[in-house]
């Protein structure tokens, strides 16, 4: 299971409603808008 760097959801890495990776680093999300979140400030949640 992965977290969801956006909300901390518990997400199971073959079911994730969307995965982007950034700097060499795989991330899972449960939801599109989470993924969104995230690109918009990668830093603040890839820390």
């Amino acid at each position: 299971m992965a977290k969801d760097p956006v909300c901390g959801m518990e997400v199971d890495e073959k079911k994730a409603a969307a995965t982007l990776v950034y700097k060499d680093q795989t991330f899972c999300f449960c939801t599109e808008a989470c993924k969104r979140a995230f690109e918009k400030d990668p830093q603040k949640y890839s820390a």
